[in-house]
Parts: structure tokens; C-alpha cells; sequence
């Protein structure tokens, strides 16, 4: 663990300089100058993951090379002590000298990317700094190309005249504010006075920049408005549209990437809006009011929880129902959105061997390491906490006659248990039952701490809404045979990528890899295996020529059925007071 917060002495700021020598080779050139008050021996280290992005990452195999010297030129002795850390022979200086350059080609926003048009540089895989001062000042310098004119980050400004110059008050802020640097296009409103800023970059004259501004502004008022007050005083969306994806909280920021294209389709611009809502939902559900485990943060270990499902399941939650509140996605869409969620938890094979708390737990080893075998093994915390997000409402909103929900849940947990120290689990589902004013205590132990099945009825019921029936068969009248497993196609060949638990290719022994050559001695192509299995029905036995690493074998299976197919719709039977409920839900 990083040897942390002691801040009763004075230190002199850690300083870095930023330069961009390599920029076609990717390379990010640093030199850290790190206050050693004449201690023989400092250690200086880097975090091997991020916060908000639950998997040890390794960022020091990006490091390389190091020099160390004091401030006059003498080179120094250092050696690495592990993994993430260097330590380094002081011979009584006040100040030494750490360069070192950092290789950036990893398209994400939990990592660093440097390429001829812009950079983004994350905290974590950036900047070393000395064990025992992380609740110091942190001061960044950027050294810009000439043609590039703007950096972008939620970081203050630093004392003085000087451009690009940054100044944390302490390491935690600084790992928390990403940089982007180049020419993006900078769009900013207000919202209480407070500046914003959208920053795009990579329009290409694609991406519209006032529509995407105008949005995000009315999200930002609609997110105000639930939680009372804005906590910040500037906020600033780092949009990266390189045709990638994910989205990152910080305190007073978000990384984003999407596709340039985005705004072109609805479907792709509602997706975005999701993500713009759900990352500045974590403004205060994750950021402020957190988990006792995630803050102040150990860098060098992971940080276990049972709350993520609290933390990033209910802000899942929040995200598309925030832009449907805010006007921006209509009714039917939202109620789309909703039951993708459902579906998804529903059609996960094995939801019943993980629970919510336990996939929690588990996300330093499942959720950002998947495989073949993920589905079968595990279930996603943002999944099954968004589902257990919207059963909570609707329990809350019954048991208090519709006088208070779980915007109100919020908003006291907030009040009440924001801060440095956090909240444990316990201390959240007390305070729901306080909000309901009923116990709740067999509510959370049937949907967070086991893996029971989940009970709709309440939910429907509160809102008015059912599950649509079944769709109407594909063909002939009767729904086709199903295998039970997802195939990709291989340099022409038909290969099973992912076999699901409890279905024919399971229980018959389908396995990953296996190459799929023929049904009933029938040859299969690639691109055929659909409209193959409409012409056979659930029960019907089949025969699969098949090769196993090159071993020609057979598998004798029956045919399944389609799952069911989870989608809410609005009852034609809903009942005034049951409207109203749905309406005062969806802000209507």
C-alpha cells in the first residue's frame, strides 16, 4: 500500500514537464521533479490501475527509459524495488530529477493515447510521484507542438501567466482529472453560473457539435434539478470521437469516446446521450458519495467492495431514465432501454450463481476480463444493479404512496453520507428503509446478497406496464430449433465462439473452437446456420459433423426453444392512478 496522507509538513509542489518529442512513434517524453528534503533514499512509484475501472492494468510496462539526477546534472543511483517502483539513491539532495518517457498507443479512456493530432493522458498511466507525499500539490506543465493550441482537463489552472500549466492540490486529484491536448472543438454553457465545456475531438465536420452542446446542456440542468445543486465549480466532457467506446467519471470531468458518426442515427446519438448521463450522474454517486472502500485509494492494490452495484448499477439506472426525464428520448424509447436491461439480466445463463454483491466484489477478476465462459459464470453488477435500481423505486414510491422515491434516496444519502469517509453497504440499505418507511432489509437480501430470481410483479404493477407476449414465429407458423450457442465465421469456416449454460450445445457437449461442417450430413456454410435451423423445430434430434482440432467426430443433440424475450409495454389495462405513478416516474 502507498504510504499516504501525512500532511502536517510542509512540501514543495511535484513538478512535471509534458513534452511531445515522438508524437508518430507515441511516445511521451516526462521529467518529474520530486521534493526529497535530503533523504538518503526515496521511492517513487506509479498506480497500477485507475479508479472507476476495476482491474490492475500493469501501467509500468509502459514506462521507459529512466534517468534520475539532482538538480545540478549529477546522475544518481536508483534501482527498481517492484513492479511499480523505483528507488533512488538521493546522495543528500533537496530535489531530484525523474525523466522518463511513456509509451501512449491504447485507444481507451482508462489509458493514454499520442498520435500527430491530439493526445489524451490519464493520471494513473502518467505521472509517478513519491510514496508518503500524495497529499502534496501537483503541478503539470505541458510543453505544446506548435501547431497544436489547446489542453483541456478539470484541473485549476495554476498561479501565473503561463499557458497549459496545471495545478493539483493533491496526487488523488490529479490521477482524477484527464488531460486532452490538441485542437478540439470547445463548446461551453452554463448551468448556476458555472462554466461547462464539451470538448470534441476528432468532428471532422461529422459530429454536430451545437446540437450535442445543446443536449448535454439540458442534461446537466435535468441532473441538477433531481440532486439540488451543481458540487463543482467547473465541469469539463473530454468527447474523443475515434471510433471507440466507453466513458470514464471523474470529479469534475468525464472522458468519453464514441464514433464521429454518432450523431447520424438515433440510435447511436441516444446511445451517447446514455453515456453522457450516466458519466455525470457519478458527479455525486460515486465521486462524493461512495463506497467506504473506493477513496482515499490504494494505487498499488485492489480496492474490494460490495457496493458497485450501488454505485455504478444504480447510476445505470439514472442514465437513460435522466434523458428521458430531460426530455431528450421518448417515452417508448425509454421503456426500450429499460427492457434491454431486463432482457439482458434475464438471458444471462447463470444469474443464479453470482449475486449482485458478489459480482461486485468479484470485478477485479470477471468483469474486465471476459471470456467464452463469462455469461455462464458471472453476472455484470451495472446490469443487475439497474435492474434492482428500478424495483427499488417502485418499492419506495408503493410503500410511500408515491410521496417519495428513490430520487429521494439519493439525495439523503448524499446529505447524509457523502464525504471522505464513505458508506458501507449496511448504512445504505438502512437509510433506504428509512425513505420508505418500511423495512427493507428482505428486499436487499433478495435481490443484492443472494441469486434468487427477481419478482417483477410489484414494479409492473406500481407503473402499469407488462411484458409484451411472445413474438409471432418466423416462419411456417412454428418458431425454429435452437442450438444454444454463438458462432463467428473464421477464414470460411463455421466456429462456435460461446456455448450457453442450460441449453442443447451444453448439455450435448458442443465445445469453443469446435468448427461446425454439417447438420444430418447436410454441409452447413458459414453463413447459412439461421436459416438452417428454421427449418427444424424445438425437440427435433439432429446430428452435428463437427471438427475438434482437426479431429473429424459427431454430436447427437435435440433442439431447444427460443428464450423469452423480456420487453415492457404500457397495459392496455393500466388504471388512472397507475398513469399517474408511470407519469410522475418519467417526469411526464
Amino acid at each position: 500500500m502507498v504510504e499516504n496522507h501525512q500532511p502536517a509538513r510542509f512540501h514543495p509542489p511535484v513538478l512535471y514537464s509534458v513534452r511531445f518529442p515522438d508524437r508518430r512513434t507515441h511516445y511521451l517524453s516526462i521529467e518529474a521533479f520530486l521534493p526529497v528534503e535530503e533523504q538518503s533514499e526515496a521511492e517513487i512509484f506509479l498506480p497500477v490501475w485507475t479508479p472507476g475501472s476495476y482491474l490492475v492494468r500493469e501501467y509500468a510496462r509502459n514506462i521507459e527509459p529512466i534517468s534520475v539526477s539532482d538538480t545540478a546534472g549529477k546522475p544518481l543511483s536508483f534501482a527498481k524495488s517492484r513492479k511499480n517502483r523505483w528507488k533512488v539513491r538521493t546522495d543528500g539532495a533537496a530535489e531530484i530529477r525523474f525523466a522518463y518517457r511513456v509509451y501512449c498507443r491504447e485507444m481507451s479512456v482508462r489509458t493514454n493515447w499520442l498520435e500527430d493530432s491530439f493526445a489524451l493522458l490519464n493520471g494513473a498511466p502518467t505521472f509517478v510521484t513519491l510514496a508518503g507525499l500524495i497529499d502534496q500539490p501537483h503541478e503539470v506543465r505541458i510543453d505544446l507542438p506548435p501547431e497544436w493550441k489547446t489542453t483541456m482537463t478539470g484541473l485549476p489552472e495554476a498561479p501565473g501567466d503561463a499557458a497549459h500549466c496545471y495545478l493539483a492540490e493533491d496526487y488523488d486529484t490529479l490521477v482524477d482529472s484527464p488531460i486532452l491536448c490538441g485542437n478540439p472543438a470547445v463548446n461551453r454553457f452554463e448551468v448556476d453560473g458555472i462554466p461547462h465545456f464539451l470538448a470534441n475531438e476528432g468532428e471532422h465536420g461529422v459530429w454536430d457539435g451545437p446540437r450535442s452542446t445543446a443536449d448535454v446542456e439540458r442534461l446537466v440542468h435535468r441532473h441538477r434539478e433531481m440532486w439540488g445543486a451543481l458540487p463543482y465549480k467547473k465541469y469539463v466532457f473530454l468527447n474523443l470521437l475515434a471510433e471507440a467506446s466507453g466513458g470514464l467519471e471523474h470529479r469534475n470531468s468525464a472522458c468519453l469516446m464514441a464514433s464521429r458518426w454518432a450523431t447520424r442515427t438515433r440510435k447511436d446519438y441516444a446511445k451517447w446521450l446514455n453515456l453522457v448521463s450516466h458519466e455525470f450522474f457519478h458527479v455525486w454517486n460515486i465521486k462524493r458519495l461512495h463506497p467506504v472502500e473506493l477513496g482515499p485509494f490504494d494505487y498499488e492494490n485492489e480496492n474490494y467492495t460490495r457496493s458497485l452495484w450501488i454505485a455504478e448499477g444504480i447510476t445505470e439506472y439514472y442514465g437513460p431514465l435522466t434523458v428521458c426525464r430531460a426530455g431528450l428520448s421518448s417515452t417508448e424509447e425509454y421503456l426500450g432501454s429499460l427492457s434491454e436491461t431486463i432482457h439482458l439480466l434475464q438471458s444471462t445463463p447463470r444469474r443464479q450463481v453470482q449475486s449482485a454483491e458478489q459480482a461486485s466484489w468479484d470485478a477485479w477478476i470477471k468483469l474486465y476480463r471476459p471470456d467464452e465462459n463469462s455469461a455462464n459464470s458471472t453476472i455484470s453488477y451495472y446490469t443487475k444493479g439497474a435492474v434492482v435500481g428500478w424495483l427499488l423505486d417502485a418499492r419506495i414510491r408503493r410503500a410511500a404512496n408515491g410521496a417519495r422515491s428513490l430520487d429521494d434516496l439519493m439525495r439523503l444519502a448524499f446529505e447524509r453520507l457523502s464525504g471522505e469517509r464513505g458508506f458501507t453497504p449496511e448504512e445504505f440499505k438502512a437509510l433506504a428503509g428509512d425513505v420508505a418507511g418500511v423495512p427493507l432489509a428482505d428486499f436487499f437480501r433478495h435481490t443484492v446478497e443472494s441469486t434468487e430470481e427477481l419478482d417483477y410483479t410489484e414494479a409492473l404493477d406500481w407503473f402499469g406496464l407488462r411484458f409484451k407476449q411472445p413474438e409471432a414465429p418466423r416462419s411456417g407458423g412454428v418458431m425454429g430449433g435452437v442450438i444454444g450457442c454463438d458462432t463467428r465465421i473464421d477464414h470460411g469456416r463455421l466456429i462456435v465462439k460461446r456455448v450457453h449454460w442450460g441449453t442443447p450445445a451444453w448439455d450435448f457437449g458442443l465445445s469453443v473452437d469446435d468448427e461446425i461442417i454439417a447438420m444430418d450430413d447436410f454441409r452447413v456454410s458459414p453463413d447459412q446456420i439461421s436459416q438452417r435451423l428454421e427449418i427444424y423445430r424445438p425437440g427435433d434430434r439432429i446430428s452435428i459433423l463437427l471438427a475438434r482440432r482437426d479431429v473429424l467426430m459427431r454430436i447427437e443433440l435435440t433442439l431447444g426453444s427460443e428464450p423469452k424475450r423480456w420487453a415492457l409495454e404500457v397495459s392496455p389495462d393500466a388504471t388512472d392512478a397507475q398513469k399517474q405513478n408511470f407519469g410522475n416516474w418519467l417526469g411526464l
